[in-house]
């Protein structure tokens, strides 16, 4: 399944019209404009493209790279100061001359050996002016040249096995990055949501308590409540006027920080839907454990950590002792004064030299850094051992909370609707005057709650559910890993 398979919302589109503009958002439509069109998406696909490439970047660097190189117009009038070797005289001689150097090459390095192998070919002309007019040639037709570091640390093969993974790594990260895109939707959404549960009802018990203050007055006329209970029915419809207020406030602090997320304009009214729809979802440790290991980040990112730590004994390692480059140069050259001739009767040229440096004594100052390399690599190795128990219980205490909200959700189903009809039972007997205003506050204080919870129990409810997606990188609706359309993201 890919990142964003949901299908695009006819009303999640962008609003330019100063008029306010009221839009109905399910909870899958709110996901698909966060997918598709929030900052954090964005920030999500471009960290990605940036380690694609990286990625390609290190690709290049695996194959024949082919360079031109020049200088041309190398003008040079200036005086030199030259030794005489017959005489050792010094004295300052006039140089006036015109270089120009052309050469092609091919470079790779090999990543096995840790050598560079180079062919290359070359043509230089000199044009000298003083203190007579001349000119000549040098050419190197064909030159291949080797140099080969010995003992030393291999960056090329390790690179090789690590590049690999790291891209993989930004592959799943870019997924879960996706997944927290959703997670966070959610949140906005149900927060937004259970805001304006909450106006809504701070709404409908101000009209129904002023409806009850009207029946109290011709009931305290009657003798059937008190002046007390009568107040204190005022007092629950003064405060009842405050939390319109106040919820008002929240549902548009709510409305702005979602439309901030989606990315819509300010006059903008995204109006949630409410779906009390419970999907029958299976969710077993082992199959959560399994997929969570294969497919997140988790796995991979301590991979590279162990292979990070494994090239740092093998770099302090090589660091510590002998040092040796071994330089093989072979090919054709020759001199002349014309172009042709410089390329007749060619003459061989081998160069082949090895350069060393061995250390005789440093304190111990190499032996050290082989044993702090080894000491962070052993550390890398027990903090991995840790993250793996911390991360097997974190998966199962996300799974316990799946299953628990899920039973709260239907408690909190049921709740609802026993306060509901207790508070419609009752207000009709508070307007025949058999129930006393104190419980008719209680029955109106827990339907308000019950209503709440419910709203909250659901928030939980998808939270833990895209969690796990998270967590995981599977769909448990599908049945189905959770993908995303890679090759199109690149081309985009």
């Amino acid at each position: 399944m890919s990142v964003a398979a949901q299908q695009p919302p006819s009303s999640a589109v962008r609003l330019s019209s100063p008029e306010t503009i009221h839009v109905r958002l399910t909870l899958d439509d709110a996901i698909y404009a966060a997918q598709n069109q929030s900052i954090a998406a964005m920030v999500a696909k471009y960290t990605f493209l940036s380690a694609y490439w990286s990625f390609r970047s290190f690709q290049a660097s695996r194959l024949p790279s082919l360079n031109l190189t020049g200088e041309v117009l190398s003008f040079d009038r200036s005086l030199r100061l030259l030794q005489d070797y017959d005489t050792g005289e010094m004295r300052y001689l006039d140089n006036y001359n015109l270089q120009n150097t052309l050469g092609l090459s091919i470079k790779q390095d090999i990543a096995l050996t840790g050598g560079t192998l180079r062919l290359y070919s070359s043509l230089n002309r000199l044009d000298q002016f003083a203190p007579k007019d001349s000119k000549s040639y040098y050419s190197q037709p064909v030159t291949l040249s080797y140099t080969q570091p010995l003992f030393a640390y291999n960056k090329l093969r390790w690179n090789k096995k690590i590049a690999p993974k790291e891209y993989e790594l930004a592959k799943r990260t870019y997924i879960e990055s996706m997944e927290a895109v959703t997670t966070q939707a959610v949140s906005y959404y149900f927060k937004l949501l259970l805001s304006k549960t909450r106006h809504s009802i701070a709404v409908k018990n101000y009209a129904n308590t002023t409806a009850l203050h009207a029946i109290a007055e011709q009931r305290l006329r009657l003798g059937s409540i008190t002046q007390d209970e009568l107040l204190q029915l005022q007092l629950r419809m003064l405060n009842d006027s405050l939390s319109i207020n106040d919820t008002g406030l929240a549902v548009r602090e709510q409305q702005m920080k979602l439309n901030s997320y989606l990315r819509y304009n300010e006059n903008v009214d995204i109006d949630p839907v409410l779906d009390d729809r419970i999907p029958a979802i299976d969710v077993d440790y082992v199959l959560v454990l399994d997929k969570a290991l294969e497919n997140s980040s988790f796995n991979v990112d301590n991979q590279i950590r162990t292979l990070n730590a494994d090239a740092g004994i093998a770099q302090a390692k090589a660091e510590r002792g002998a040092s040796a480059t071994i330089n093989a140069r072979f090919g054709l050259s020759q001199t002349g004064e014309t172009f042709r001739s410089a390329y007749s009767n060619l003459l061989d040229q081998e160069v082949v030299g090895l350069q060393f440096s061995i250390p005789i004594f440093d304190w111990g100052m190499g032996r050290g850094r082989v044993r702090m390399a080894k000491a962070k690599a052993e550390m890398v190795r027990n903090q991995i051992e840790q993250d793996e128990i911390d991360f097997r219980h974190a998966v199962y205490t996300l799974i316990e909370q799946f299953h628990n909200q899920r039973n709260q959700c239907a408690v909190a189903a049921r709740a609802r609707e026993v306060a509901e009809r207790r508070y419609a039972i009752a207000m009709e007997n508070f307007r025949r005057g058999t129930v006393s205003v104190t419980e008719m506050n209680t029955a109106q204080t827990e339907k308000d709650q019950a209503n709440q919870t419910y709203v909250s129990a659901l928030a939980d409810f998808w939270n833990y559910y895209y969690s796990l997606r998270r967590k995981t990188l599977y769909d448990f609706l599908s049945h189905t890993d959770i993908n995303a359309e890679f090759d199109k993201l690149i081309k985009e």
